[in-house]
C-alpha cells in the first residue's frame, strides 16, 4: 500500500523538474517561488516541503571521493538499504554504473535521495526519475543525462502504444 504523502512528494519533484528545473536558459527560480508555484498547482504543504527539503539534499555536498574515480568499486548494500531498495531497483542502479551512465559517487548520491522519498515501495520508474535529477544537478554530465533520458521517456512512449 502506497502513502500518498510520500507518493506526492516524487509527484512534485517531477512537477518541478518538468516545469522548472529542466529549463537551461532561464535562471533557477527562489526556494519561494517554487513553494508558491507548488501551492497554486494544488500540492500539499506537508509535500512541498518535504520535495524542497529533498532539492535542497541533492544540491548538499557530495561525499568524499574514496580511490580513483576511473576505477571500478564493488557495492554491497547494507540491511537497512536492501529492504527498502528491491533487488530489482538495486540490480538497476548497479546496471546504470555498469553502462556508464551513473559513477559510484553519483550511485551513492542517487541511494540517498532514493532512501529520502520515504516511499514504502521504491520501484525503477522512480529510480530513472531520481538519476535523471541527480545528473541534471552535477555540471559536465549532459552525455549521461541524455541516454538516461531516453530511457526514461522510451518506457513512456511505450506503455502510450
Amino acid at each position: 500500500m502506497n502513502d500518498p504523502v510520500n507518493d506526492s512528494v516524487l509527484d512534485i519533484l517531477i512537477y518541478l523538474f518538468e516545469n522548472y528545473l529542466d529549463v537551461e536558459d532561464e535562471p533557477q527560480p527562489s526556494r519561494d517561488t517554487l513553494r508558491e508555484e507548488l501551492e497554486n498547482a494544488g500540492f500539499a504543504e506537508t509535500g512541498i516541503e518535504r520535495a524542497l527539503e529533498w532539492l535542497e539534499g541533492l544540491s548538499a555536498d557530495a561525499p568524499p571521493q574514496v580511490g580513483d574515480p576511473l576505477t571500478r568499486s564493488f557495492r554491497v548494500f547494507n540491511g537497512h538499504e536492501q529492504t527498502r531498495l528491491g533487488l530489482e531497483v538495486r540490480g538497476y542502479i548497479m546496471h546504470l554504473e555498469n553502462v556508464g551512465i551513473l559513477s559510484g559517487q553519483q550511485r551513492e548520491l542517487v541511494i540517498d535521495r532514493l532512501l529520502a522519498l520515504d516511499s514504502e515501495e521504491i520501484d525503477t520508474e522512480q529510480v530513472k526519475w531520481v538519476v535523471l535529477m541527480v545528473l541534471f544537478s552535477q555540471p559536465g554530465q549532459e552525455q549521461a543525462y541524455q541516454r538516461m533520458e531516453d530511457l526514461v521517456f522510451e518506457g513512456q512512449s511505450d506503455s502510450l502504444h
